[in-house]
């Protein structure tokens, strides 16, 4: 792997020669393969065959990479397949976002979802997300995604960070990760390298603070603002913190971490803020950056009952909302329902015909697999029609001998089903 001679100069210079010796080891391994488990979804039924995140409450790490792909429970939305060191959220979370009253938060560049599901988690009850991406075909990839993890709570728009300053909605968390030169990703996606340039860098780094300008607009006073990119320059991670604490009055807050986490703090000379940044090669993971700020509360906040919960949230015609094809609810179609087995599944998700049971009730049914419903079928008595979306169907004619082994339950019998 051959990354750009500019590249290389700048991140030893910024890393030290020890930090950057490490990173160049991590191009010598297998980028880790992790997920997060759906707990809502799951609860305490299910264990994973691998070791546990550390910074994240439902996070691990798998042995190998399995195809995913062919798994049904990963299309029920019993897990999502997202890099460890993005699942830092769940600790910044858990130490800073407000508990017991529901909240409004955004999550302002969601494609494909990985953060935004981890948000929606960890939200108290009554909570709403507005989830949104600019770009449209990964609009659609983030409302399937969101609509698989949990439909309820969570509208998903595809907007531009002004057009959610102008709709003058407020919320109490904003999440802005925001597109980036990727240099964090350069193991895992090899097409970033070739992407990379000095120039680019420079428009990133004015793009996000355009982005964090409208964003904090949105931000009501008190709240909470995590900023996060997958790079490594502080033009883009560090001199953006610093900027939003001079221009805009942002205050950094700081995250408890373990030393064995191996994170690492700012790398901006006389820069001291709480910044936390992942480093292949020293932490287990992607490179990332973090940091949570507050917005200054000059008055005390009012108390608005009600006004955060989804059933009484009037949405600005200014916000294009993303529908989904399908509401993907458990218990949907009424009453049980029913089980298929990994074929069967596998062909449903392929949108593929399938043969029920002669006593199955006709209409709309629920199918599931392991206990988890995937979609419906219209069963019309000669035949069921699949309902699952096009747009969300396996095309590849592949067929495992075995189901991907990702969650066991701890029911034996429910594994063999």
């Amino acid at each position: 792997m051959q990354l750009p001679a500019e590249f290389i100069t700048k991140t030893r210079q910024l890393l030290g020669e020890e930090r950057f010796l490490c990173y160049m080891s991590a191009f010598e391994e297998e980028a880790p393969v992790s997920i997060r488990v759906n707990a809502q979804k799951c609860g305490d039924n299910y264990e994973v065959a691998g070791e546990r995140v550390p910074w994240c409450r439902n996070g691990y790490y798998l042995p190998t990479r399995p195809n995913f792909t062919f798994d049904p429970l990963l299309h029920a939305g019993c897990y999502y397949v997202q890099e460890a060191s993005s699942m830092f959220l769940d600790e910044v979370l858990r130490q800073h976002m407000p508990q017991g009253s529901p909240l409004m938060a955004l999550d302002l560049c969601a494609a494909p979802g990985g953060k935004s599901t981890l948000l929606r988690a960890a939200l108290p009850v009554g909570s709403t997300l507005f989830s949104n991406e600019p770009n449209p075909k990964r609009a659609s990839i983030l409302a399937e995604n969101m609509a698989k993890w949990c439909a309820d709570g969570c509208i998903v728009t595809n907007n531009y960070p002004r057009d959610y300053r102008k709709a003058k909605l407020k919320f109490d968390l904003v999440l802005c990760d925001v597109p980036c030169s990727g240099e964090g990703m350069f193991r895992k996606d090899e097409a970033t390298i070739g992407e990379w340039s000095p120039e680019n860098v420079e428009k990133c780094w004015q793009l996000q603070r355009e982005i964090v300008a409208d964003a904090w607009q949105c931000l009501s006073d008190g709240g909470l603002m995590v900023y996060s990119t997958c790079t490594l320059n502080t033009q883009e991670n560090e001199e953006n913190i610093r900027w939003m604490m001079e221009e805009l009055g942002a205050k950094p807050l700081p995250v408890a971490t373990q030393a064995d986490w191996h994170i690492t703090g700012s790398l901006l000379p006389g820069f001291e803020a709480p910044v936390y940044r992942f480093i292949p090669g020293l932490t287990r993971g992607e490179g990332l950056f973090m940091a949570v700020v507050r917005r200054p509360t000059p008055l005390p906040l009012p108390v608005r009952e009600g006004s955060n919960m989804p059933c009484k949230l009037k949405i600005p015609s200014t916000l294009k909302r993303v529908s989904t094809p399908l509401p993907h609810r458990e218990g949907q179609g009424g009453g049980s329902p029913l089980p298929l087995t990994y074929p069967q599944a596998i062909s449903y998700l392929r949108r593929e015909a399938l043969v029920l049971p002669p006593d199955t009730p006709r209409g709309i049914i629920d199918v599931s697999y392991r206990g988890h419903v995937l979609g419906q079928v219209k069963n019309i008595g000669s035949r069921a029609n699949n309902l699952y979306p096009k747009e969300w169907r396996i095309k590849s004619t592949y067929m495992p001998a075995e189901p991907p082994v990702v969650l066991r339950s701890r029911d034996k019998a429910t594994n063999e089903k």
